[in-house]
Order: C-alpha cells, then structure tokens, then sequence
C-alpha cells in the first residue's frame, strides 16, 4: 500500500480507502463490515469513509459496532463523515435538513459520535454547499468541532471552487482551522473539476483530495454491458437515478476497449480504472466500495496496477474515454 499525505496536513492516509456509501447496512451488516474492516486493513488501507446520511445513519452505526468488535488501537485508522441533508425526514420543521448552519451542524456532530462510538472523527465534511448559510456561520462551526475536539481536520464534498476558496480566505482571516481536503467525484468519466476547475486550489491552499466513485458506480467494470445485474448497485432500490449514466451505450462500448488494455497490463479493468484516478498526485486517497470481501479484495489490487500506467498507457485510456467525460 502506498500512502499520501492529505493536502498539506500531516496525515498520512492509504491511497486506496473503503467507503460505506450504499452497502453499510443495505447489503452489509456488522458481521461482513468486520471481516472487509479486517481485510482492508491488512492489505494497508488506514482510512474508512462514511456520513450521517449513509442508510440515515445505520451506515456509521454497523461501522462505529464493526470497529469496536476489532478492538484496533485509535492511532492505527482514520474514519470519516459528513453533514448536509441530516436524518429527519418527516415533519415542518425549518431545521430538520439541507443545510449547514450551526444549529445543525454541532447537533449532527454529535449524533455521528454516538452512532460511532468514538470521542472524536478524524475527517468531518460539509457534504455539499449551502447558498442559504452564510460561509463564514459554516466556517466557524466546523473550526468549533475541531477546537472542542471532536473533530481533527474537516472539508468540503462538490463544493465549487470558489466557495472552498473563500472558507479558506475566512479561516485565513479570522486565524480559524481552514479546510484540509475536499471529497469530489473522480473517474475516467467525470474529470472536469478535479482536474480544471480546482487547478489553482492544489498550490494556493493546499488542497488534498479524497475522491469517490472511481468505478463510476460500477460503469468502468462492466458489469453494465449486458444490462443491470440483480446483485449491482444499478439494482438496490432507490439508486433508480443511476440507470441512466450505467446503461449508457457509448459508456459501455468504452469500457469493452479499455478491458483490452486492462489485459495488456494483466488486470481488470476495473483495477486499471482505480489505477489510474489513484496515478493523479492530486488525489490523497481513492474511496472504493465494496458489499462482499473478494469485490474488496479484487479493488485493492488496483495498488499494483498504478506503477504500469505508463505514458503510453495513458494516452491509450485517453484515445478512449475523454470525449466522453464530463
């Protein structure tokens, strides 16, 4: 396992990490978190991604109980979550979602804790900007978290650019914790914000990355080729949003051209397109997903796909797939 530094911070996080998006409790429960938890540890990984959100909050639930079931030192992992749209989703209630204000947030903070089982999150997120919260309420609510100690670093998730700058510019000014990391999507098929419209943040602030959806939801394995497989995620109830962009022809005649490259360099293509969102020195670590121990398995031996991505191999993934991204 390779490991990167988060942004300009001083924490050292896995270049491959596992995340909890969809399967934590839907399709994994205490007992198969435990033994992923286990396996992706062993192979290296050293941070673990959720958020309130996930299964509205059973995901931090079966995480926080898997963790503790595997007795691992503090020091040893690094977990995650993030806050916007909250758990309520029943009632009038102006505060009972979609927003970052500072009611929210220290109660949604807290919540994760008890969910979790810990006396701090390493990494806490607002997991998408707020045009109705003033930035600087938000930036001095999430500085809050870390000053009390629940909390060690926090960033922004599908922020744009010039609101992550000027959270920073208002940390900056006010002597404030300033944001560390921003978590976007990245794969072969959406590439623009990573690598144009945050372009300046990498130098100016110090942004580190810690991207999600490198298989584009299970697209770039090509499970999708031949249609939705009962066991995919494009079957779990409510990712219906998901068929559209999975079944997508030239997607998928894409993704047939890349397993020819893949087996030049003798993996799948599913582990050459982790290779190569992790082949970036702008990413910190690449979020993975998995609902059974051999997909896990299977994602993390991307690790010894990296080093082949050659220029030449670059360009053949390139030839393929960037007319087609977004």
């Amino acid at each position: 396992m390779q490991y990167r530094r988060l942004g300009r911070s001083g924490l050292q996080v896995s270049v491959l990490s596992l995340g909890s998006w969809v399967t934590y409790h839907n399709q994994v429960d205490v007992a198969a978190a435990k033994e992923m938890l286990a396996a992706a540890m062993d192979a290296g990984v050293n941070f673990f991604d959720n958020a309130e959100v996930y299964a509205l909050g059973k995901s931090e639930t079966v995480m926080g109980e898997a963790i503790k079931a595997l007795n691992w030192p503090r020091l040893s992992y690094v977990v995650s979550s993030k806050f916007f749209w909250g758990l309520a989703r029943e009632g009038n209630t102006i505060n009972r979602r979609d927003t970052l204000n500072r009611k929210y947030l220290m109660q949604a903070m807290d919540g994760s804790l008890q969910r979790m089982g810990l006396d701090f999150i390493d990494l806490v997120y607002c997991h998408r900007p707020d045009p109705q919260t003033p930035i600087e309420e938000t930036v001095w609510a999430m500085s809050d978290m870390i000053t009390q100690g629940k909390a060690l670093y926090w960033g922004t998730s599908e922020w744009p650019a010039a609101d992550i700058r000027a959270a920073w510019e208002i940390a900056e000014r006010h002597h404030l914790h300033k944001p560390v990391m921003e978590q976007p999507q990245y794969n072969l098929f959406c590439r623009k914000r990573v690598e144009v419209e945050y372009a300046r943040l990498y130098e100016d602030i110090g942004l580190g990355l810690t991207t999600w959806s490198p298989l584009a939801s299970g697209l770039l394995t090509g499970k999708y080729r031949d249609g939705v497989p009962q066991d995919s995620r494009g079957a779990v109830k409510g990712m219906d949003f998901l068929l559209k962009g999975l079944t997508d022809e030239a997607k998928n005649a894409a993704v047939a051209q890349l397993a020819a490259v893949a087996g030049d360099l003798g993996c799948t293509v599913g582990q050459l397109a982790i290779a190569w969102t992790a082949h970036n020195p702008r990413v910190s670590t690449v979020i993975t997903g998995a609902s059974r121990l051999e997909q896990l398995k299977d994602n993390l031996g991307a690790v010894d796909t990296i080093a082949k991505l050659t220029p030449q191999v670059l360009a053949k993934i390139n030839e393929v797939t960037v007319a087609l991204a977004e």
